[in-house]
């Protein structure tokens, strides 16, 4: 079940990527380096605020993947105590994490044409060596970090 509900998590990621590519790449520039923002920004394909703007209904839709990540471990599998809740919630992380790390970052934003912003080629790879190490560490370290701390909070709530 927890397997079929990370997956579940991931989707949502999906849905709020695929909408924010929708009308190209530029729409999601923000996860790119400043020089491509930048680029994109100069070039017209996106304004500044437009930018912003999708910064943060994207990071709505993350607190929407934690809402479901924390129902699923607390309301569907009924998860009670520090530790059971830990292993549940930083399954479905960890899972994500890797989800996000080898299909989206890998294959979706490395070998595919959808992540591609024209004008923008010569500043490739889109996630240079240094973030690709830093999410990397968010996927090791910072993951289990924050399923211990929501773990924390709601064993505290739930007591």
């Amino acid at each position: 079940m927890i397997v079929i509900e990370a997956m579940a998590c991931c989707l949502i990621v999906v849905a709020a990527l695929i909408i924010g590519i929708s009308k190209g790449a530029q729409g999601m520039a923000f996860f790119y380096e400043k020089e491509v923002q930048d680029r994109c920004i100069e070039k017209g394909l996106i304004t500044k605020e437009k930018l912003e703007r999708n910064k943060k209904l994207f990071y709505l839709s993350v607190l929407i993947f934690f809402g479901m990540v924390l129902f699923c471990v607390y309301v569907i599998n009924g998860a009670r105590g520090f530790a059971e809740g830990f292993r549940q919630l930083c399954f479905i992380l960890v899972f994500y994490g890797l989800f996000d790390r080898l299909f989206i970052d890998n294959y979706w934003v490395g070998h595919t044409v959808m992540w591609e912003i024209p004008g923008t080629e010569d500043l490739k790879p889109y996630i240079p060596k240094k973030q690709w190490i830093r999410k990397w560490i968010g996927v090791i370290v910072v993951f289990p970090l924050t399923a211990a701390l929501l773990s924390l909070i709601m064993s505290l709530i739930l007591k």
